[in-house]
């Protein structure tokens, strides 16, 4: 793993931080590889119940760093630019998109500039808290080019087309209040970090069988037909029902325990 970014892992939560607080976070090419690994990592841990996305420094991530576009410019290649293995997005893309791919739910704490690429990031999470300084901006127009890490399928499903249009078109930057109203952010809070924790330890004590099948049924259902989502419901529900995390929250609930439930 890259010196650019911190995994810690601690009660099934674990916690991936960009460490580049000299630049406010700014992805490197180096981070792209780093943050893909590390989500591919954190989707085989079957320990991990929950991750939490969070920067070091002032900022979360105040984008793309622009070395960026000078390397990607002379060490593109087809490769890059196609599906990576396993995925339907490309090398850049999945280093945002890959928290939409891992089972569980990730969840992000923002706080100072989260632009660009940094916004793009975070959009890739389920769950987002944003300190009262937080501002937020879709940057790439600003550098002649477009957003691209996947933000054409998350900031769509988050804000009505023509908004998500205006914010592209303009690159204006956003108060959290006016990201919360919008639903760009989940929720503002004095210290992201500790919401997302604390919201983090609630999902951690819910059956791990449940919480990825709920993961799995509310982003894949927006893509599918009436018909195909309720089958998708019927289907999870049938892989949970009688099943030892099933079994053990029933048990827990009536014996008014805190269940225990295996990796």
């Amino acid at each position: 793993m890259s010196d650019l970014l911190r995994i810690s892992r601690q009660d099934h939560v674990a916690t991936v931080t960009l460490q580049r607080p000299d630049k406010h976070n700014a992805i490197n090419l180096e981070l792209f590889t780093a943050l893909t690994d590390a989500g591919l990592q954190l989707a085989e841990d079957k320990s991990v119940r929950v991750i939490i996305l969070q920067g070091d420094g002032p900022s979360f991530c105040a984008g793309i760093d622009l070395s960026v576009l000078h390397e990607a410019g002379e060490n593109l290649t087809p490769e890059m630019m196609g599906p990576q293995e396993g995925s339907v997005a490309n090398f850049f893309q999945r280093a945002a998109y890959v928290w939409r791919e891992v089972p569980v739910p990730v969840i992000c704490a923002m706080h100072g500039n989260v632009f660009g690429a940094g916004l793009q990031l975070a959009l890739g999470a389920d769950l987002r808290y944003a300190s009262a300084d937080c501002r937020l901006s879709v940057m790439e127009i600003k550098w002649g080019i477009i957003p691209d890490l996947a933000l054409s399928k998350t900031l769509t499903r988050l804000v009505a087309l023509d908004k998500a249009k205006e914010l592209a078109w303009t690159g204006r930057v956003l108060t959290v209040d006016e990201a919360v109203s919008l639903g760009l952010v989940t929720a503002q809070s004095d210290d992201p970090g500790a919401a997302a924790r604390e919201t983090a330890t609630l999902i951690s004590r819910q059956s791990p069988s449940a919480i990825r099948a709920i993961k799995r049924l509310l982003e894949e259902a927006v893509e599918l037909s009436v018909a195909d989502a309720l089958q998708l419901e019927a289907k999870l529900q049938l892989s949970l029902l009688g099943r030892p995390h099933q079994l053990e929250a029933v048990a827990a609930n009536l014996q008014k325990r805190p269940p225990e439930f295996d990796d």
